[in-house]
């Protein structure tokens, strides 16, 4: 961010005399653009984009706290959501929807990609990417490319799994949506667990 240093000094000093003046990032941070101006070598035209950069660095970290992440409260909602994700691709794609404790969307995580008819889901990457983000729930989705959204006798029994290994690790699986061409199967609504 401070480009360069000032005549005979490399930039790496400036930027120790800013740490040693104010003792850590949080203080950097903290500090008007007239205090970060009398640090030698930055001037203010240096504070000011500084302080640009952490005013920038402090709304990209409450994006997630704000009320344009969609609420995902049913299936639907869901399915609405993920379904773009998995437009033309012609393998088997299993992405997380990562949730907060009001099922707000974190993010959509791609977890594994298969083949033309399976995917093998290894829990340890699903809850990595959960621990990782700090959800609290998870709908795990993922596509078959046939189109035909019907659950396959694996695709159960990896939901079972999921959700055993969810509830040992306090990450609540919520669903697991199954994409087809025209339809999307919720493996909740059909009672493959609760």
């Amino acid at each position: 961010l401070l480009g360069r240093g000032v005549a005979g000094e490399s930039v790496l000093i400036s930027a120790r005399r800013l740490l040693a003046s104010f003792g850590t990032l949080q203080g950097i941070a903290e500090a008007s653009i007239e205090q970060l101006s009398q640090v030698h070598g930055i001037g203010t035209a240096k504070a000011a984009q500084l302080k640009a950069a952490i005013e920038l660095a402090r709304r990209l970290s409450t994006v997630g706290e704000s009320e344009d992440r969609p609420l995902l409260d049913s299936a639907e909602a869901a399915a609405a959501c993920v379904r773009p994700h998995f437009l033309g691709k012609r393998k088997e794609h299993v992405a997380a929807l990562l949730l907060d404790t009001r099922h707000r969307l974190i993010r959509i995580s791609p977890i594994a990609i298969g083949s033309l008819s399976a995917a093998l889901v290894n829990p340890r990457e699903l809850f990595k990417e959960a621990i990782g983000a700090c959800a609290a729930a998870v709908i795990v989705a993922h596509n078959h490319p046939s189109g035909d959204a019907e659950p396959s006798a694996h695709d159960v029994e990896m939901t079972v799994r999921l959700a055993q290994a969810g509830a040992l690790l306090g990450i609540a699986v919520l669903d697991h949506l199954i994409v087809g061409a025209t339809t999307v199967v919720s493996l909740r609504a059909r009672g493959v667990f609760h």
